[in-house]
């Protein structure tokens, strides 16, 4: 049994003792930020002085004694810190049975929760339009919203990805337009598209010169090129969601009758308006154009009324793009309006992502016109690079890209960091095999010989997971999944130079803890870098 779960019953069982009661579940426990102050700290007696009138101090006084008289298994200290803190150090035993426990649970179920209880959630991401390839800017933050499901399907959500295509209005017929100039050998319009994609999909179309067939034609043969350029990510989609489906579907209809319903809708003008100021937005919206254009909040609206209220959702995950945050309270606005629990939908903000290289080494393709784009990225550094570096801040952080950094093969090199620890696992593991070691199951080694800091300091690491794992899955942050496998990767390489393991010089017993020390970081690593869909290689 982890030792999180021990801790926090006897944490319970002390202060039941002192005529305190609180749940297990609901004792605070966190890892104080420094190894010395101990594995555990609680501020129970902090958070309870003042319902008992008592002095923090001296509540964390009787608490410890309480503690050392009904102890957790493996505690070995119990000391008062500050102003009440609890800090409990425990000896090498509970790291061991973490050890046991990674191993005998494995890739598929260790560090694995139900935090999501089951909770359908649809995620929507990218949904960029289908009127250029993808670019850097707008499929930055796709392997977040990959790596989300991946973190919240481990912890017991139902998630369901899609991607919300707006495949109608304005933007098409501009894009016919674009497309119907250039196979004329003309100039584009000021408004159109540019780059050299219209000009090669011009020279392939041979339909009618009509621009919405036109620009429909394109825009099935861009979003083509878009799946291909996020299936080499490794993004794939449950459902490809169409707006023009939403509306000759006759839902934007029904969406706008709903509103109009509740008195928040109104023609002014020619145009149809959502009079969304009366709800605390600063201005009204246009919800159908004076030209019979549905807008894209109109769609948006009718779209998310489909997810929470036809197709049920229980949760819904937005993530847009800097560019769209403006239309956010607006939509959350209209969702409320329409009856939705505002809790129910979650809109996520990506941040912009810089690209820096050293003068006059520019590998980057602009093909789609003024903008680099996501294919050109993908084809200088690589998947894996592309999808952990999107992963390594959170989404609400600007990001800085050095791509000299990332093409060199070195250990300054975070991708190559990660990946060369799972290379070196991968290394052991062949030498054992090539030299006839056989791993004793491991209830037979004595992992009590695991005393070296470079060793205990990786199963604290190990330790952490499931408790990562929760975390990025509840606060939708999977960069903190990022954060955990560079720092195991730091432990490996750490007890790699210090920890020989197959060396002559090692005894077979301790060659044999060290064995499934190696295993137990190999599941580890899977795990992480399986929840960002970064492959874990076996050499490099």
């Amino acid at each position: 049994m982890a030792a999180r779960p021990q801790i926090a019953a006897a944490v319970s069982r002390a202060l039941s003792s002192m005529g305190i009661e609180v749940d297990a579940a609901s004792v605070h426990l966190e890892r104080p930020a420094r190894r010395d102050h101990g594995d555990w700290s609680t501020n129970a007696a902090l958070v309870n002085a003042k319902a008992l009138r008592r002095p923090p101090r001296e509540l964390a006084d009787e608490l410890a004694e309480r503690i050392r008289a009904d102890p957790p298994p493996h505690l070995k200290t119990v000391e008062v810190a500050g102003p009440g803190f609890v800090n409990l150090h425990l000896s090498p035993g509970w790291l061991y049975d973490t050890l046991t426990e990674v191993v005998g649970e494995g890739e598929t179920d260790y560090a694995r929760n139900e935090i999501g209880a089951g909770e359908k959630v649809q995620i929507e991401f990218i949904s960029a339009n289908p009127t250029g390839p993808l670019h850097v800017g707008n499929g930055w933050w796709g392997a977040y919203g990959d790596a989300l499901g991946r973190v919240m399907a481990r912890c017991g959500w139902r998630v369901h990805r899609e991607y919300y295509v707006n495949d109608t209005g304005g933007q098409i017929r501009v894009l016919g337009e674009s497309l119907l100039a250039r196979r004329r050998g003309g100039a584009v319009p000021e408004a159109g598209y540019q780059g050299e994609y219209v000009t090669e999909l011009a020279g392939e179309y041979e339909g009618p010169d009509e621009v919405e067939i036109a620009g429909r034609w394109a825009a099935e043969r861009i979003l083509e090129n878009i799946r291909r350029t996020l299936a080499r990510l490794g993004i794939v989609f449950d459902e490809w969601y169409s707006q023009a489906s939403v509306e000759e579907s006759g839902a934007l209809g029904e969406t706008i009758d709903l509103l109009a319903r509740k008195g928040l809708v109104e023609e002014e003008d020619g145009a149809v308006w959502f009079r969304s100021s009366r709800l605390g937005d600063n201005r009204d919206r246009v919800l159908v154009k004076s030209n019979g254009d549905a807008t894209y909040l109109a769609g948006d609206l009718a779209y998310h009324r489909d997810k929470l209220l036809v197709r049920g959702f229980d949760r819904v995950v937005d993530i847009f793009g800097a560019d769209h945050a403006g239309q956010v309270k607006s939509l959350t606005l209209g969702v409320e309006a329409m009856g939705v629990d505002p809790g129910r939908l979650e809109v996520k903000i990506g941040q912009m992502v810089s690209l820096v290289q050293a003068e006059g080494a520019g590998r980057m393709s602009k093909r789609a016109g003024n903008v680099v784009s996501l294919d050109s990225l993908i084809d200088d550094i690589g998947p894996d690079a592309t999808r952990l570096l999107s992963l390594m801040s959170s989404l609400d952080q600007s990001s800085l890209l050095d791509l000299d950094l990332v093409r060199s093969q070195s250990m300054e090199n975070p991708v190559y960091y990660v990946q060369y620890a799972h290379a070196r696992i991968a290394s052991i593991e062949r030498v054992r095999t090539e030299r006839g070691i056989e791993r004793r199951p491991v209830s037979d080694v004595d992992l009590d010989l695991l005393v070296h800091d470079r060793e205990l300091e990786l199963l604290h690491g190990l330790e952490e997971l499931p408790d990562v794992v929760a975390e990025a899955g509840r606060d939708r942050a999977p960069h903190k999944v990022t954060a955990w496998v560079r720092g195991l990767a730091g432990a490996f390489h750490g007890f790699y130079h210090d920890c020989p393991v197959l060396a002559e010089t090692v005894g077979d017993d301790l060659t044999q803890a060290r064995l499934w020390l190696v295993e137990a970081a190999r599941v580890g690593l899977a795990i992480g870098l399986d929840i960002l869909g970064v492959s874990a290689p076996e050499s490099m």
